[in-house]
């Protein structure tokens, strides 16, 4: 697999450097359009990805942009973090447009899709990317707690594929679902979190079987851990961080490391690459 290099970083580093120094080698999770090297791979393509407002969504939103896609940058709540994101790519010689819309209701998701129809014309690219994590122990899962989980990364995920595939370009196209390296790994404390990427990584298996006859692929991510803003706003870098230095690679993930692999998988270097889950994450499971 040969994808696209994320936006360039520079460092003052060693040529070997340490565990100590690659695990603190993190930069901000927020990159712009213009520091991505663009390709043109998907010249023509319209990608609808949800959950695009900041973190990986965000990241994976300009790689598309920036390889030729014209992007709708779907958010539920963060409108000024949306329209920076449009900003960035259109900036850089892209289209982007955002639209409001919460998956886990059925007419937010419905009118998501008219919208991003109308504006850009078939969908070819679906990414699946909206979700929330919260980790509660056993003893501290509520129904509110697994509701909320599993309307956004399960119901919301399903609901998206279903209008997506109704607005999809006749040629087929593809669907990637944002999983997590959590649906293999189980931590302790997870338990409902853990559910709904294991929901995920199944859902991906069996829409790629109902969809292949479409030649419409579908595939997942699952990174492992990842700064972001989410991450940073639930005070668990500093635990991210510890586990990205237990990585082969020995350091946390950043959303530029994850989104190349959203954008070959996009791509028809892909054709023949469905109900997959990938691990992208530094050597973690």
């Amino acid at each position: 697999m040969k994808a696209n290099p994320p936006g360039q970083r520079h460092y003052n580093l060693k040529l070997n450097p340490t565990l100590h120094e690659r695990n603190n080698m993190s930069t901000s999770s927020t990159t712009t359009a213009s520091a991505i090297t663009p390709s043109q791979r998907l010249a023509g393509k319209v990608a609808v990805v949800t959950g695009a407002s900041k973190g990986i969504g965000a990241a994976i939103a300009r790689h598309l942009g920036a390889a030729g896609a014209s992007v709708v940058v779907n958010y539920a709540s963060s409108r000024a973090g949306a329209d920076k994101v449009v900003t960035d790519i259109t900036a850089a010689g892209g289209k982007a447009i955002a639209i409001q819309g919460d998956v886990s209701q059925q007419t937010d998701t419905e009118r998501l899709f008219t919208e991003a129809a109308a504006a850009f014309g078939p969908i070819d690219i679906l990414v699946n990317n909206a979700g929330v994590f919260d980790f509660k122990p056993l003893d501290a899962i509520t129904t509110e707690h697994f509701h909320h989980l599993f309307n956004i990364n399960v119901l919301g995920l399903i609901q998206a594929t279903q209008e997506a595939v109704k607005h999809f370009n006749p040629a087929g196209g593809s669907i990637i679902n944002t999983s997590s390296t959590v649906s293999v790994n189980s931590p302790a404390g997870t338990g409902v979190y853990n559910a709904t990427k294991s929901a995920v990584d199944g859902l991906t298996r069996t829409f790629s079987k109902e969809l292949g006859a479409r030649n419409i692929r579908v595939n997942s991510i699952n990174p492992g851990p990842t700064e972001s803003d989410g991450v940073h706003a639930q005070g668990l870098i500093d635990t991210f961080r510890d586990l990205g230095a237990k990585t082969a690679l020995g350091r946390i993930g950043q959303p530029d490391d994850i989104a190349p692999a959203v954008v070959y998988l996009a791509s028809d270097e892909s054709s023949w690459i469905t109900g997959q889950t990938h691990f992208i994450s530094g050597g973690s499971l």
